[in-house]
Order: C-alpha cells, then structure tokens, then sequence
C-alpha cells in the first residue's frame, strides 16, 4: 500500500494533544487518545513524537506561543500615563473575561512541568519572554519579573478559587510587591 502524503500530520497530532488535554487533562493524555483524536494511526504519533513529554513539550510551545501572542498586545497597550499596577489589574481582568477553557488549557500545560522534566525549559522560556518584553517597555527587568510573577500567580488563584477578580487587590498587592514603583506610570 503507497504512503499517504500528508504534510499537515504532525500539526494535527500537535492539535489534537492540546485538546485532549482540555478535554481529560494531562492525566488523559496518551498516544492513543491523541492518534483518535487526529484521526491517524497510532504509529503516527509515535513517529513524530516518541514519547509523551515529546508530545507535551509541542503541546506547550503551541500554547506559549497563544500566551506570548496575547501577552506582547497587552505589552504594546500598556499606556505610559497610568500606574504600572493599574496596567496590571487590566491584564488580569481581560485574561479572567476571556476564554476560560483556553487559559485553563494553557495553565495545565505549563504546570505539566511540574512532574515532566522535558517541559520544564519550555515553560521557563516562557516566563523569561514575558519579562523581557515587559522590561523593554517599562525598563526595568526586577519590576517586570515582579509583574509577571505576580499576575501569573493571581490568574491561578482566580482559575482555582473562582472568586470574583477584584483590581483593587492587584493594585494593592503589586504596589505592595513593587513598592514606589507598583505607583508609578510605566515608563
């Protein structure tokens, strides 16, 4: 039997991991659920990706590039004008408003680090491109890891807890993490 042509192979395995991890969570995924998923033979997932951390760390890299995508235009957006923690609780506000499963999604994957060594980089390159294009924009690389740091964790508490975003408690807190400079307009 010939061999199928079939460029877009590798990008519907990549797909369908991430939507078997939104669907039954890291815990549900596997080379079988996932080949289902594409629609292709099992042989194919272990083709592209031999093991199950090769296929999470494309599953992340996928999701980190939505995350940095939505990050940067928050970035760009940020108004020198107004206080750094004020741009902050936006941010906040904006990724809690939008597509819960999608954030969802992407935590669980980041947090897969947690017990997948092989995705620990990935999730790492990640926080350090946030901070680098916060930094660029604000100038200062301790406030922006702050930043990141901070909103990252609140956004998880938010996803866990599902208590009502509050901006005033971003702007207190990150002021209480920056000091003078959670006040100060983003420079």
């Amino acid at each position: 039997m010939a061999r199928r042509y079939d460029p877009d192979r590798r990008q519907r395995i990549i797909d369908a991991a991430i939507a078997v991890v939104g669907e039954r969570g890291i815990a549900g995924l596997s080379h079988r659920a996932v080949a289902t998923a594409a629609d292709v033979p099992l042989g194919s997932t272990t083709y592209h990706f031999a093991t199950l951390d090769d296929l999470l760390v494309a599953a992340l890299r996928q999701a980190n590039g939505w995350w940095l995508a939505d990050f940067a235009r928050w970035v760009d957006g940020i108004d020198p004008t107004v206080p750094l923690a004020d741009e902050a609780a936006r941010l906040v506000a904006e990724t809690l408003a939008g597509d819960r499963a999608r954030v969802e999604l992407e935590y669980e994957l980041y947090l897969a680090a947690l017990r997948h060594e092989a995705v620990r980089p990935i999730a790492a390159e990640c926080l350090d491109e946030m901070v680098t294009l916060l930094a660029r924009r604000i100038g200062d690389r301790a406030a922006a890891r702050a930043v990141v740091a901070f909103t990252d964790g609140l956004m998880l508490q938010h996803l866990l807890t599902g208590q009502p975003f509050r901006p005033d408690v971003v702007r207190q807190g990150l002021a209480g993490v920056l000091g003078p400079s959670g006040d100060r307009s983003a420079e």
